[in-house]
């Protein structure tokens, strides 16, 4: 682990410090926009728009003359894609296209380790660049508003700080190698359902205090290169046609300078997408490309006045811009690339273990010393089943990926008896089955079961393997429910009937119902899809090689009806419409404000030691409106075992003139403390960032008065509390 914790502290440094380029969104020297003026200069209307639009399924037209070569983007989200072909989306079947595959975006927000999230984008960033690719598309930003949005596990958390926070590292260490970002999908795309059709209506409220921040941290303090719009309308305008969107908010407010593209066959217009802002044209389904809505069209439409070409333009400089940043003119002063490598591979291992959140201990129940144990039932079908290449757009060709059942049978198969029982089958044949509701995905194999309960009695220990696949955690479709398919709460009960010591590990990436095994097993973890390294990081926490030390990334309802979107009846919509009516109230806020007690609350996670804060303190009484807050405490480590801990800041406004959440993410650490360790810790919080968002003055408010911060291990686990007042 040294060598980690080195590499992590040089990643923090480069965090702090950021670039020598960065501000919002490209900044660049005056000889490169020169050097794009002149470029410009050189180009035929018809040049400039071959830059505007792709040739093939990934790629954006070359102009050889002018030195500009093609421009080459990839899936990837936590992997690079495999290789597509150009005209359709069949994969080359290319033997040297298998990438490192890493946890998924909910796993790594459940780490709320901001040096992870950058090791992870300097990973990715040299894979791509191996694999020649210039833009990488990635990370998935959107809050997690349903816990049935199919998109879920690719997207980081229900909590705007938290989001950025994330995001913001994993942008720069993706940039950092020459990469260019494209964060997504810029607007409000939370739910798949209609999801090109939808119409997405919020107050201005909640698109500012929920739905934006964490782009704007990813343009203004990440630099994000690339901005990829969503699918849906909102508040009338598809997203790649919306001027509010594309221009009010993402150019002229935040000052972004890179390309704002389209998500693929997202465009629907040439004239009002591209005096909207829109940039470049992606995927669209028309079989000649010369006549998609950027090529041709757009030509035609700038000689009939109704685009100016100083609109063109500006496009091509937004796409010359981000070329130069990312040294596409300069190949040999590029980052160099490398591919499926041990330091990958670590990275990967790394970000497993920091996610898996340990729900439920009872007794102490983990971990268990192998040594001591004689048998162990290892019972699922998430045991064995590999998930890289589910999910659609992020599926990976993984080198390699472990599962949890392969790594117990490395790590202890010579030292006890492991044996396998399928438990229950994965009844559906892919995700359109579920979507169209043709299967029963809650048939309960009873021969599975009984012969998973025959092991299980038998057995010192049994461990069962949950949760969901990509037949649900998917692209383009979203959950039918919240429950746990195929009978596996069924086949839980009797397994635990029979095994005083059952363990459950749940793989999924978003949330499912845990009611009717919560109160039947000891023990509970939350394992993700975790990478390819995932199942070696599941083995070593249930032997305590690792201590758990993540935190979960969104609240865990007692049922779906509980959840903000359901509760109040406005998801999916209606009639292609569908009204945000909770407003700011998103998840931890929802059940915070309306006091609604969760199964689960966001921010908890359990560790095989005991934490405890103390002394929590803020530097003075008093802060005017332009302070920063800094606050102190410290965190000791009470048990016997080395541990982490993630130690979060909630921000309370007891008297408001407006509706506020009862509490508000504004700060967190996570901290690593041996045995009676002890450390003092200290964060700080503009007080700018406690203001909410006035709609009349358009504006953001910080009112006078009395503030709180409440500390602690959850957003229900609160330890310690500070008053201070603003003046």
């Amino acid at each position: 682990m040294k060598l980690t914790r080195k590499v992590l502290l040089m990643a923090t440094c480069i965090i702090c410090a950021g670039s020598a380029t960065s501000g919002q969104g490209t900044g660049l020297p005056a000889k490169d926009e020169a050097k794009i003026k002149q470029l410009l200069s050189k180009m035929t209307l018809e040049e400039k728009c071959t830059l505007l639009h792709a040739n093939s399924k990934f790629r954006i037209g070359a102009i050889k003359r002018l030195g500009i070569p093609e421009w080459t983007l990839s899936d990837g989200p936590h992997g690079v894609r495999a290789e597509i072909n150009r005209d359709n989306w069949n994969y080359t079947g290319q033997t040297d296209d298998s990438s490192t595959y890493m946890p998924t975006g909910t796993a790594l927000a459940a780490t709320w380790n901001r040096d992870i999230a950058f090791v992870r984008g300097q990973a990715l960033g040299e894979e791509a660049r191996a694999r020649g690719k210039d833009v990488l598309l990635g990370p998935g930003m959107n809050i997690i508003r349903t816990p049935l949005c199919g998109r879920n596990f690719e997207y980081l958390s229900e909590d705007p700080y938290l989001n950025a926070q994330m995001a913001v590292p994993y942008v720069k260490g993706l940039q950092s190698k020459d990469v260019a970002a494209s964060i997504k999908h810029y607007a409000a795309n939370n739910q798949e359902i209609n999801r090109g059709t939808v119409d997405v209506s919020m107050s201005e409220r909640a698109f500012r205090e929920i739905y934006l921040p964490a782009f704007k941290a990813a343009i203004q303090d990440g630099d994000a290169l690339t901005v990829m719009c969503a699918y849906n309308k909102f508040r009338g305008d598809w997203c790649s046609e919306n001027s509010y969107l594309g221009r009010t908010v993402l150019r002229d407010e935040l000052g972004f300078k890179g390309v704002f593209m389209s998500d693929w066959d997202a465009v629907h217009s040439t004239v009002k997408a591209a005096n909207a802002g829109l940039d470049l044209e992606m995927g669209t389904e028309i079989k000649d490309y010369n006549q998609w809505y950027f090529a041709k069209p757009l030509v035609d439409a700038v000689k009939r006045g109704e685009v100016s070409e100083a609109t063109v333009n500006e496009k091509v400089a937004n796409i010359l811009r981000v070329i130069l940043r990312t040294k596409v003119l300069e190949p040999n002063a590029r980052a160099h690339g490398a591919f499926n490598t041990k330091e990958h591979q670590q990275v990967a291992y790394n970000t497993a273990c920091e996610s898996i959140v340990l729900l439920k201990n009872d007794g102490g129940t983990l971990p268990f010393d192998f040594t001591n144990l004689k048998s162990v039932a290892v019972i699922g079908d998430n045991a064995t089943r590999k998930h890289s290449n589910g999910g659609l757009s992020s599926e990976i060709k993984a080198l390699y990926e472990v599962t949890p059942f392969e790594a117990l049978q490395r790590k202890f198969g010579t030292a006890v008896n492991l044996a396998f029982a399928q438990g229950y089958a994965k009844q559906s044949k892919s995700f359109e089955e579920v979507a169209k509701g043709t299967v029963d995905y809650n048939k309960v194999d009873w021969v599975l079961i009984d012969e998973a309960v025959a092991l299980a009695k038998k057995s010192d220990v049994a461990f069962v393997f949950c949760g969901l696949n990509h037949d649900f955690d998917t692209e383009s479709t979203d959950k039918p429910d919240m429950k746990l398919p195929y009978g596996q709460v069924k086949l839980i009960q009797e397994v635990a009937k029979v095994n005083p010591r059952t363990v459950v590990v749940i793989i999924a990436g978003s949330p499912v119902e845990l009611a009717g095994i919560d109160n039947r097993v000891p023990a509970i973890l939350w394992g993700w899809y975790n990478g390819m390294e995932g199942g070696n990081a599941i083995a070593d926490v249930l032997s305590g090689k690792v201590n758990p030390s993540g935190k979960m990334p969104f609240t865990l309802p007692v049922s779906l009806e509980q959840s903000p979107a359901h509760a109040l009846g406005n998801f999916p919509g209606r009639n292609l419409k569908v009204n945000y009516e909770e407003d700011i109230l998103v998840g931890y806020r929802w059940f915070d404000t309306k006091n609604i007690t969760p199964e689960y609350p966001f921010g908890y996670g359990l560790s095989y030691t005991q934490f405890k804060y103390d002394s929590l303190k803020v530097d003075r009484p008093a802060y005017s409106k332009d302070d920063v807050v800094k606050v102190s405490f410290t965190l000791k480590n009470t048990g016997k075992v080395a541990g982490a801990e993630v130690a979060q800041l909630y921000m309370s406004q007891p008297k408001a003139s407006v509706l506020r959440p009862v509490k508000e993410l504004k700060g967190f650490k996570k901290v690593w403390l041996q045995p009676g360790q002890e450390k003092r810790v200290e964060l700080k919080v503009k007080v700018s960032d406690l203001a909410y968002y006035n709609e009349q003055s358009k504006s953001w408010i910080v009112e006078s008065g009395r503030f709180e911060f409440l500390l602690g291990a959850s957003s229900r686990d609160i330890r310690q509390q500070v008053l201070f007042n603003v003046r």
